[in-house]
């Protein structure tokens, strides 16, 4: 029997996704473990995981590396991979907005937008070609996009906005929503047929839980 792979989040998503996982039946003993070793197994159900930072996940997943994924729909969104996307898991919500100083409030309508910055181009550039019919100029931060409107680099920001407390206490405001966003389950096209029922068993093991 050959074994199932996981590819898991690092960071936020990594112990939520591990308790699911134990509800499942699955042993991530290894996976809790403080090691240094990249690749984890539970070795009785032929399980293995394996760590990866969230944009790498759905790759792994598409190339078959890993047969089932847990990444939130932000990345999923952003890397437009060819999988199959199983279970919305419900946790790690946020909501995907546009944003920008109060005054425009209202008025995202009226105004013209010329440059927008964000670490998620190709989510912001499909919203402002396909729902508004704007042609913008998308510029690709790394860090704290909040400050871009703050400085003139752009007039507005698209970014992950889970309480609103960092946008509120710069005076900005949420001026439209684009996406509602969670963890989600993913499965490679070619193990759901391949290993349909053993991952048939996981998905719906996971999905009692929820």
């Amino acid at each position: 029997m050959r074994y199932i792979t996981f590819a898991l989040s690092k960071g936020r998503l990594t112990d939520l996704s591990i308790k699911l996982l134990e509800g499942a039946g699955i042993d991530c003993t290894e996976l809790k473990g403080n090691t240094r070793k990249l690749i984890l197994s539970d070795e009785k159900n032929k399980i293995r995981f394996f760590l990866a930072k969230p944009a790498d996940v759905p790759v792994y997943v598409e190339y078959g590396a890993a047969d089932i994924g847990i990444v939130g729909k932000d990345t999923l969104l952003e890397e437009g991979r060819d999988l199959y996307e199983v279970l919305d898991l419900g946790f790690a919500k946020c909501r995907m907005c546009v944003a920008g100083p109060k005054e425009l409030e209202g008025k995202m309508d009226s105004v013209s937008i010329t440059r927008v910055a964000t670490k998620y181009p190709e989510v912001a550039r499909s919203y402002f070609r396909h729902k508004r019919r704007e042609s913008v100029e998308i510029i690709k931060l790394s860090g704290s996009v909040e400050l871009a409107p703050l400085v003139g680099l752009s007039e507005v920001i698209v970014d992950l906005v889970e309480t609103g407390r960092t946008l509120k206490e710069n005076g900005l405001v949420v001026l439209d929503t684009i996406y509602e966003i969670s963890a989600r389950m993913v499965v490679n096209r070619v193990s759901m047929k391949m290993e349909n029922r053993r991952i048939a068993k996981i998905i719906e093991d996971i999905r009692k839980q929820l």
